[in-house]
C-alpha cells in the first residue's frame, strides 16, 4: 500500500502510514495538512480514528482491528455529571436517537466513552444527518455534522481494511 494524503474540498483528511514513506517525513506532512477546528479527520494508524474538534466538544471515534472494538469519546466543554443512561440524538434527514447504560466517565468528569463491538447506527447517524447531541442527564452537548459524510466513509474503509 502506498502512503497517501488526501485532503478534500471540505478539510477533512485521510493519512495513511506505511510503505515507503519514511517516518521522519510525518510530522512536514502534518504541518502542511492541517485542518481547521470545524474538519472531521479520518487517520489510518493501528487503529482507525475519526476525531472533530469544536467550540462545544472533542469527538474522536475509534475501531481497534486487534479487538474488533469501537469506541466513541466526547469531551465537551464542561465535565459530564454522572447519569445512568446516556444517549446520543441525531438530526437531519435519518434522525435516529440511541442510548446505553454503558458508559463511562473518566478523567475527573472530562471525558466520556462508549465502546461496543458494533457502531452501525452511530457511523450512519453521522454520515447522514446534520447535528448529534449527546445526553447525559440535563446536560446536552450538540455538535456540528458538516462535513462529516466523507470522514465517516473514510474510517468505513479502514475498518474494512480498505485504504485511499
Amino acid at each position: 500500500m502506498a502512503p497517501c494524503v488526501k485532503i478534500a474540498a471540505t478539510k477533512v483528511r485521510l493519512i495513511c502510514y506505511g510503505g515507503g514513506m519514511s517516518r521522519a517525513l510525518l510530522p512536514f506532512v502534518s504541518l502542511f495538512c492541517t485542518s481547521t477546528a470545524l474538519a472531521w479527520e479520518t487517520r489510518s494508524e493501528a487503529l482507525c480514528v475519526l476525531e472533530h474538534s469544536e467550540a462545544t466538544a472533542d469527538v474522536r471515534l475509534t475501531y481497534d482491528p486487534g479487538s474488533k472494538i469501537y469506541a466513541i469519546t466526547i469531551t465537551p466543554s464542561k465535565a459530564w455529571r454522572r447519569y445512568p443512561v446516556f444517549a446520543i440524538r441525531f438530526e437531519g434527514p435519518r434522525s435516529l436517537t440511541i442510548s446505553t447504560g454503558r458508559h463511562v466517565i473518566s478523567d475527573g468528569g472530562a471525558t466520556l466513552t462508549v465502546s461496543d463491538a458494533g457502531f452501525g447506527n452511530v457511523l450512519n447517524g453521522l454520515e447522514f444527518n446534520r447535528t448529534a447531541t449527546a445526553l447525559l442527564g440535563d446536560q446536552a452537548v450538540k455538535v456540528s455534522l458538516d462535513g462529516a459524510a466523507p470522514a465517516v466513509q473514510d474510517f468505513r474503509d479502514c475498518t474494512s481494511g480498505l485504504r485511499a
